[in-house]
């Protein structure tokens, strides 16, 4: 088993990726270890969507329609299975809205993270249709709802090159807390 570190110097996009994917259990799995991030009062305000077959044609035709073209769009047809990373927003006075979307972002970054250790190549699509109102009837959003993107997933191609991100400069994001001022 690898290290968090390992998988997050490891991860990578994987904008290609072969007709395989997880099964339904394989994914309940790693999901059921992704749901584990850090949660403020335990509030769950997050859920995802599994897309595949005639679901990722029915998004197709709404990303098409929000986006103005005649025709649907390709995309959501590039990947095999397709996740839907919905924040749901609970009232709450300890937890503000914002706090609530980090988490459902810690899901879907923790699940990319779990499905790339299991082999599958995976990438986090977003864009302006993912608040389109096509899109989310697409998806049976309720009003306290917002689609963050989707985790396109699918099987590693063998032949692919070794790609990696730059490592990188930590020293330009990490400071100290300012010097208290004299006024």
């Amino acid at each position: 088993m690898s290290s968090a570190l390992e998988a997050m110097q490891e991860r990578r996009s994987w904008s290609k990726v072969t007709d395989d994917a997880p099964t339904h259990a394989e994914l309940l799995e790693l999901v059921a270890a992704a749901g584990r991030v850090a949660d403020h009062s335990s509030m769950h305000p997050w859920r995802l969507i599994e897309l595949r077959g005639a679901d990722r044609v029915r998004l197709a035709r709404a990303i098409g329609k929000a986006e103005g073209d005649k025709g649907p769009s390709s995309k959501p047809l590039r990947a095999p299975l397709l996740i839907a990373i919905v924040a749901t927003f609970r009232k709450s006075d300890k937890v503000p809205r914002w706090e609530q979307e980090a988490v459902a972002s810690g899901v879907a970054h923790a699940l990319s993270l779990l499905l790339d250790e299991a082999g599958w190549g995976v990438f986090w699509r977003t864009g302006h249709y993912t608040r389109a109102k096509a899109v989310a009837k697409a998806h049976g959003l309720a009003k306290n709802e917002e689609l963050l993107g989707w985790l396109y997933v699918g099987g590693k191609p063998s032949r692919s090159r070794a790609g990696r991100r730059k490592t990188i400069e930590a020293r330009k994001y990490v400071s100290r807390m300012p010097k208290p001022s004299k006024d």
